[in-house]
């Protein structure tokens, strides 16, 4: 259940120590074997500290999903921002897309946050909220959306769907690489990009500008 106590805000750099400790123990014992006192102890704050700022196990551990999450999706942000804005031609699309999938299965899907993200979302996922309940998990999808909605209203793509339109560009570009080769890790196999370029072209196919 979640803390029922007023939550102290406090130091920066002890917050930042006790997620940074609550992880890596998470990650090398899993959630039920990593005490608060433990996580304390590598934090280097008392265990008081820990229940002072997040309460109980659980709430640090969804505070150390939470914090991935968003440091992914700026990420994501970042990378729509430097590829998918200023596009004024239907032609542009096709490159952009490309590069835009290129730039995130190198930087995030190769990423050691990404890997640790998807380790606690496996192998912690009965001491998480549902997907659906954790609006972080469900983020880089509406980024992407809002992003397909943009182009949208710039006349280059007909979206009725925003969200649904992220969905499908995200399972026929990185999720048919997943799904295939078991990464879309641009950097390490040269397979991915044409398994990319094949998805964004069938993307534009179905949502293209008629």
């Amino acid at each position: 259940m979640p803390p029922t106590k007023t939550l102290r805000e406090g130091s920066a750099k002890k917050r930042a120590a006790i997620l940074t400790a609550a992880q890596e123990l998470f990650l090398a014992n899993g959630f039920d074997r990593s005490s608060i006192d433990a996580i304390a102890a590598r934090a280097k704050v008392s265990t008081r500290t820990v229940y002072d700022y997040f309460g109980d196990k659980q709430t640090l551990l969804r505070t150390v999903v939470e914090n991935i999450g968003q440091s992914l999706v700026t990420t994501i942000q970042r990378t729509l921002d430097d590829t998918l804005t200023d596009l004024t031609e239907a032609g542009e699309l096709e490159d952009a897309l490309v590069t835009f999938s290129m730039r995130i299965a190198t930087d995030m899907l190769n990423s050691a946050e990404y890997a640790t993200l998807q380790r606690l979302g496996q192998t912690e996922s009965d001491h998480l909220p549902p997907r659906d309940d954790r609006a972080m998990a469900n983020a880089p999808d509406e980024a992407v959306g809002e992003r397909l909605a943009a182009l949208a209203r710039a006349g280059l793509l007909d979206v009725p769907d925003p969200r649904l339109a992220a969905d499908h560009f995200i399972a026929l570009t990185f999720g048919v690489a997943i799904s295939r080769l078991g990464s879309a890790n641009a950097a390490g196999d040269d397979r991915v990009r044409p398994l990319i370029v094949e998805g964004v072209r069938a993307f534009l196919r179905a949502y293209g500008k008629r």
